[in-house]
């Protein structure tokens, strides 16, 4: 995906250097990338303007990236990578709950933001058309598997690239459990219990989506000790 200039990035930091810095990289890697230096700027350019990802600083003076995560999920479904700080779990989770598709620690090496950046765009590829039902039925939601859209009635419920990346695994694997290791790698993370963690809250956010009861998931059911399954009508 790095080498196609048509994928248009947008980077949120307040550190002037950093930004700086990224967008260089970025663009050196063939990326068209836009440059914001807080929650305001960026929400001018997203006004005016379409991106495919957005690498966002959560520590920022004003509204922080957390909140404006929040902001944007109630209103695009634009892949949301945050950047946080060493060691603040809490960010992390509260971030990945807020609608982000994944996080980086700050310090880190430009090439794993590339990588991590390839792996949130890269999509997961089509199932095989005669392997899979081509619309799977979730109660009174639908999810068309070669458009990777979800459906209630006559509305498109939005799913971030993340979401969508998910379903298309549980589509690939109708009625067999895919463990949380698996979904973990599929999604082209580094692997660790942080990781599985990060999965497990993704699932939460994609069954208030689905389900009428999250609590008590009919569709994406979970597996005692081999991960999650989706069950549709």
């Amino acid at each position: 995906m790095s080498d196609g200039t048509d994928t248009h990035l947008l980077i949120v930091d307040d550190d002037e250097r950093i930004r700086g810095l990224l967008q260089k990289f970025l663009i050196r890697h063939g990326f068209w990338v836009s440059a914001a230096r807080d929650a305001s700027h960026a929400r001018r350019l997203l006004d005016g303007l379409e991106f495919d990802l957005i690498v966002l600083d959560v520590m920022m003076p004003g509204e922080d990236g957390i909140s404006l995560t929040r902001d944007l999920r109630g209103r695009i479904a634009t892949p949301i990578l945050l950047l946080t700080a060493k060691g603040e779990t809490e960010d992390r989770i509260a971030g990945l709950e807020a609608g982000a598709d994944d996080y980086l620690a700050k310090p880190f090496e430009p090439k794993e933001l590339l990588l991590r950046i390839n792996a949130i765009l890269r999509r997961v590829p089509q199932v095989a058309a005669d392997l899979a039902p081509k619309m799977l039925h979730l109660g009174p939601v639908r999810y068309d598997v070669e458009r990777g859209e979800l459906w209630s009635g006559e509305e498109l419920i939005r799913l971030t690239a993340t979401e969508n990346q998910l379903m298309k695994i549980f589509a690939g694997s109708v009625g067999e459990p895919v463990s949380r290791g698996d979904l973990v790698e599929q999604l082209g993370r580094a692997e660790g219990q942080a990781q599985e963690r990060a999965v497990d809250v993704q699932i939460t956010r994609l069954r208030k989506k689905i389900e009428a009861d999250p609590k008590q998931p009919r569709f994406l059911q979970t597996v005692r000790g081999a991960g999650y399954m989706l069950a549709p009508e």
